[in-house]
């Protein structure tokens, strides 16, 4: 299968420089071990999903260290989590950097290992699945940002897919990119796996098919406030449990947590955080909507363009190195506001789906899967106004429109592949 190139090369590469460790991060199968070969091709590489080099690594760190000098990669290194004390050794040893590159499937075990002994020696990178840019061979690399700036720019090689659809069932993971693999089996193995070893790894899950089921509520859930009680009730646990497993899966890289606004002018906005997943395909895999044509009508469909369209975003600051858990918001409100429909007009709870946040600016977003849409559905924008210190800039509909355009003068109207 040919090599995809990753937006994010660049910055694993300065981060090399920078640092004496860099460390890769991502959830299974989205491309760590194959970019890493190909940006360090002359590396000696070290995988712990070797059970043999696994206990070599546990019971004799001193004399693994040794037959595995610098600079080497260390791949899965959460497995064997009293390496990373000795790799500190190894660090404060020789002023080189660039010494070794580690990754890993777990986030949650590596960040603990890494702020034990590592803090102050390693750069940290997230790698997720492939984005829109990455499958079409688009280049541009900037983060996505509605101001006028960035939409002229992003013009320039902003090109529609061939079928958006298509992309959004089949999923970011680079071996789906290969027609030749098969969708439901690939899905079926990594849900497999991911339980067989993430899981068990992660958390004292005594019952897979309980946990199994909890994704699949999750993934019926995509775009969705997070509501414990509700998804206790329907897989039969408490809502400690799942609490602790919803962790489960954030911490492996299937789900992401957006948070909302903080603000305290802003008092009766809801403080609860909304659940998407990382990877569309595999959210359609658990909800089973098995072909991309079934998806795009399903009553799922609006769910999933936005989670689509959270998750490129979100690829658009990772493949900087810029942590988006900081700029990056939602709002929604408890007081009512009028909206027209094409059935009348209704009320609804004011909401923005995404806030980017940037030099004191707001930039609210909203997604629509619709070609056609009206500046109404952004009187939601106006409530950033209230905030004191910050100035609302440019907004944006995001939506399946064939060409950039402006709903009025301070929103855009952008498709979805201008991200």
């Amino acid at each position: 299968m040919r090599y995809i190139k990753r937006s994010i090369e660049d910055i694993v590469e300065r981060t090399d420089r920078t640092f004496k460790c860099v460390l890769i991060t991502g959830a299974r199968q989205t491309g760590k071990s194959t970019m890493i070969r190909k940006l360090f091709p002359d590396r000696k590489y070290v995988s712990m999903d070797n059970p043999f080099t696994e206990e070599r690594a546990r019971e004799d760190p001193d004399l693994f260290m040794t037959l595995n000098a610098p600079p080497a990669v260390f791949d899965e290194v959460q497995r064997t989590p009293g390496l990373f004390r000795y790799i500190k050794i190894k660090c404060d040893e020789d002023e080189r950097r660039g010494l070794y590159c580690l990754s890993g499937s777990q986030p949650f075990e590596l960040m603990r290992g890494v702020s034990e002994s590592l803090s102050g020696r390693v750069g940290i990178v997230e790698l997720g699945g492939l984005s829109l840019r990455e499958i079409t061979g688009d280049t541009f690399d900037k983060p996505f940002l509605p101001t006028s700036e960035y939409v002229s720019e992003r013009a320039r090689t902003a090109k529609a897919p061939d079928n958006l659809w298509n992309i959004i069932h089949r999923g970011g993971y680079p071996a789906l990119q290969d027609d030749n693999v098969d969708w439901g089996t690939f899905y079926a193995s990594y849900v497999k796996t991911y339980l067989e070893r993430d899981v068990r790894e992660l958390s004292a899950v005594h019952n897979l098919d309980d946990f199994r089921r909890l994704m699949v509520a999750a993934a019926a859930r995509t775009g969705q406030m997070l509501n414990y009680s509700n998804m206790a009730d329907d897989i039969g646990k408490d809502q400690t449990t799942v609490k602790n497993w919803i962790s489960v899966l954030e911490a492996s890289g299937i789900v992401y947590l957006l948070e909302p606004y903080s603000a305290s002018v802003l008092k009766r906005a809801v403080k609860t955080p909304k659940l998407y997943f990382r990877d569309t395909g595999l959210a359609a895999y658990l909800t089973r909507w098995l072909t991309p044509e079934t998806l795009a009508t399903g009553a799922m469909s609006g769910a999933f363009f936005e989670t689509f369209v959270v998750s490129e975003i979100l690829k658009s600051y990772a493949n900087r190195g810029i942590d988006y858990r900081y700029c990056v918001s939602y709002y929604r409100g408890k007081d009512k506001r009028r909206v027209r429909t094409a059935g009348g007009i209704t009320e609804t709870e004011s909401e923005i789906d995404i806030i980017i946040e940037e030099n004191g600016v707001l930039y609210p977003i909203e997604i629509k899967k619709n070609a056609n849409v009206s500046a109404d559905v952004t009187s939601a924008f106006k409530v950033l106004d209230e905030i004191d210190g910050k100035r609302r800039g440019m907004g944006a509909v995001v939506c399946t429109c064939p060409h950039p355009g402006r709903l009025r003068e301070n929103i855009f109207q952008l498709p979805v592949w201008y991200i």
